[in-house]
């Protein structure tokens, strides 16, 4: 047995797109402990709920993170919605999961270039990216932004989306698919990919529970949880709607259930874009929230469950605004997958988790 040695890893590495510091405690070349660092990036986002009113912190919300900004401008209309008491239409419902699921969709794929340029797949990585531009074209269509959308609004949504439109995007996501199988397929059988990801960075069922893991990374230990199986809003509608999960745990099933998701959404967002309903896109909301009004909220962004809790004082400005994200919850597991690894192997392990550190410090 070697001595151990501590050898920081981060923030700054070329694999880590966000600043992750870890101090990795190493024996020989076995990783046998980890010390994460986090709090590069504090920005005081939950203070600004003082200085903007319901409404405005909208737009501060959906700035945690530019990859699930559709889903944190959702899951806080949602929380507000909830203590004052308003009923979306259902068309806004349905238009609000669409441009979800294709978030979800554009956060895959940008993750799967990532990992597949770490494999040293640089043309796969050009591929997945370019699919991915597809997907932020048809943000620009809808809502007139690419990354930051801005179309959520307390009691509904700011744009619509014609049905002749949701037909033409459903052309484009089938376009879409035929490309994606193919570089799906491709990184599920290469060689090299399995030799680099079967049997490392593996937790149990068991592990995953007791640490409390949540979306993709659960899903690949055989936790069956996805917040979009609750059936709330629009997900109601889906004719049948299943977690995809994975039984092995290691980093090949992370990547394999990711790359399944892709294909999930596209199918949520075909059903949902034929069941749409004709009706108002939203709903005009007045006064404040009454004094300790207060609510919480779960979504499934596409890292995992995020979890939103929000409090009223009786005047425009909330009280409270709190936002627990999926990395958050996950940083206990990535630890845990990450000792009894060897050293080459850390990047690979921290890439299939895919920690949003701009979620994470707020």
């Amino acid at each position: 047995m070697g001595k151990a040695s501590v050898i920081p890893f981060g923030p700054q590495h070329p694999v880590l797109p966000e600043p992750l510091h870890l101090d990795l405690v190493v024996e020989d070349e076995t990783v046998v402990d980890v010390l994460p660092q986090i709090g590069f990036v504090h920005r005081g986002l939950e203070k600004l709920v003082e200085t903007r009113d319901y409404n405005q912190f909208i737009y501060v919300a959906e700035r945690i993170c530019g990859i699930c900004a559709m889903g944190h401008s959702l899951g806080y209309a949602e929380t507000v919605e909830a203590f004052m008491g308003v009923e979306v239409p259902a068309r806004a419902e349905y238009l609000r999961v669409i441009w979800h699921e294709l978030s979800r969709i554009h956060s895959h794929l940008l993750w799967l270039g990532l990992a597949a340029d770490a494999f040293g797949f640089e043309s796969m990585f050009m591929h997945c990216w370019r699919l991915r531009e597809r997907v932020l074209d048809i943000f620009e269509k809808t809502t007139g932004g690419r990354v930051i959308l801005s179309v959520v609004r307390v009691g509904g949504v700011n744009r619509d989306i014609e049905d002749s439109e949701l037909k033409a995007i459903c052309g484009v996501l089938d376009g879409i698919t035929d490309e994606y199988q193919q570089i799906m397929d491709t990184l599920l059988t290469d060689m090299s990919v399995k030799n680099r990801t079967v049997g490392v960075g593996a937790l149990t069922r068991e592990q995953a529970l007791e640490l409390s893991m949540v979306g993709p990374f659960a899903r690949a230990s055989e936790v069956a949880y996805d917040v979009r199986s609750f059936g709330r809003g629009a997900y109601g509608a889906l004719t049948d709607f299943q977690p995809i999960t994975d039984a092995q745990g290691d980093c090949y099933a992370r990547v394999k259930v990711r790359c399944e998701e892709v294909l999930q959404s596209i199918r949520i967002i075909k059903e949902l874009s034929a069941k749409i309903p004709a009706g108002d896109i939203s709903v005009k909301v007045k006064g404040s929230p009454e004094p300790g009004a207060r609510a919480a909220n779960v979504l499934e962004q596409p890292r995992g469950e995020c979890y939103y809790y929000a409090q009223g004082n009786g005047t425009k400005f909330l009280e409270r605004m709190r936002m627990r994200t999926p990395t958050s919850q996950n940083l206990a597991g990535m630890v845990e997958a990450l000792k009894g690894c060897d050293l080459a192997d850390v990047n690979m392990v921290i890439l299939t988790i895919d920690p949003c550190i701009s979620c994470t410090e707020r």
